[in-house]
């Protein structure tokens, strides 16, 4: 769930927790009232790796049959935007087992390919396990029925939800419970890729051949128009290219396309699988020596390149940024390129 890619800041950088820890914090607080096991202010929790940190309780609820606690979502340093959300669960007896349901703010899936099934609440499978975990450990230490229904939710879900991948993935009415190891590691890219990947796994679970990846929300406009594909055909590449394509080589469509800025492009066109600026450079002496033009090597931008060589340029750029998809996506997936300026005018097509 991260917010738009910022800048890493300097020095160390504190790590914090998953909606999914969180969830189970706030879980073990409920249970430890509707249990009679007393009104916590911290609970702690064991991660999936073995950890077990510590969390402040921020809000306890009660009334006839259940309880309610509430856990401050501490993103760390991540540019997550969740960070700062209330993460609340209400625990009751249910029918039979531990039961999850979806409140105010959280979504439910309506597309398949996620590892959720259609109709559930979008909770992942390791938040699932976590809290199963807690309610028959709880269960079986205080003589409980382990018979719980969790309902989570998280106020003002739904709009944080509008500037997460949730809606082009089918998730509705707001966010997902999430994580797998339970930590947030600040800047990591791992959020990000596992997005693209649930992004293809809808787009072809849904039965769709083509695909679009794109490095921002100029390039996205102006493929989707062209190409006329709908929301969920749009993956949210961003700077992870070859993140991409190496999961599509693994999960093929038919077809992908790729669409970008001259920039980003013409380091994927060089060879670059991470196109962030802080990871891989345009080589401009790369640039002069394939143009023929000296000067080339001397440009400090694509723009300046494009000035001195023309047209040239970006056909080039388009054509052997195909070329360099058609290898990552081996046979049977066909590859193209659109390259685009920053006022969304398409300079070449390959």
């Amino acid at each position: 769930m991260l917010r738009p890619m910022s800048r890493k800041p300097e020095g160390t950088l504190r790590r914090g927790w998953t909606t999914g820890a969180c969830a189970t914090a706030a879980l073990r607080a409920a249970l430890m009232v509707l249990w009679g096991e007393g009104r916590p202010d911290r609970v702690r929790i064991t991660l999936p790796r073995g950890e077990r940190p510590v969390f402040a309780v921020a809000d306890l609820r009660e009334g006839p049959g259940w309880a309610e606690a509430g856990v401050i979502k501490d993103a760390g340093d991540d540019p997550d935007v969740t960070h700062g959300a209330l993460i609340r669960v209400r625990a009751e007896p249910s029918a039979g087992g531990v039961v999850f349901a979806a409140g105010e703010g959280v979504g439910t899936v309506t597309k398949p390919g996620l590892p959720v099934p259609v109709g559930e609440p979008a909770i992942n499978p390791v938040p699932r396990q976590m809290m199963r975990g807690t309610v028959e450990e709880m269960a079986a230490r205080l003589g409980q029925v382990p018979d719980v229904r969790v309902t989570i939710s998280v106020p003002e879900g739904a709009a944080l939800a509008a500037r997460t991948w949730n809606p082009r993935l089918g998730i509705v009415g707001g966010l997902s419970i999430l994580g797998t190891t339970g930590i947030v590691r600040p800047f990591s890219c791992a959020a990000w890729i596992a997005s693209i990947h649930r992004g293809v796994d809808v787009a072809r679970a849904d039965g769709l051949t083509h695909v679009a990846g794109c490095t921002g929300a100029t390039s996205e406009r102006v493929v989707q128009g062209l190409l006329g594909l709908p929301d969920h055909a749009m993956l949210d590449m961003g700077d992870f290219a070859g993140g991409m394509l190496k999961y599509i080589a693994a999960h093929p469509v038919e077809r992908v396309t790729l669409g970008g800025g001259l920039g980003k492009l013409t380091k994927f066109a060089q060879g670059a699988s991470d196109l962030h600026s802080g990871r891989s450079q345009v080589d401009f002496a790369d640039l002069a020596a394939r143009f023929g033009r000296a000067e080339v090597a001397a440009a400090n931008t694509t723009a300046e390149v494009l000035g001195m060589v023309g047209a040239a340029y970006p056909e080039w750029v388009a054509e052997a940024a195909r070329a360099q998809m058609a290898a990552r996506l081996g046979a049977g997936i066909a590859a193209e390129v659109v390259v685009i300026d920053r006022a969304g005018t398409i300079l070449a097509r390959a």
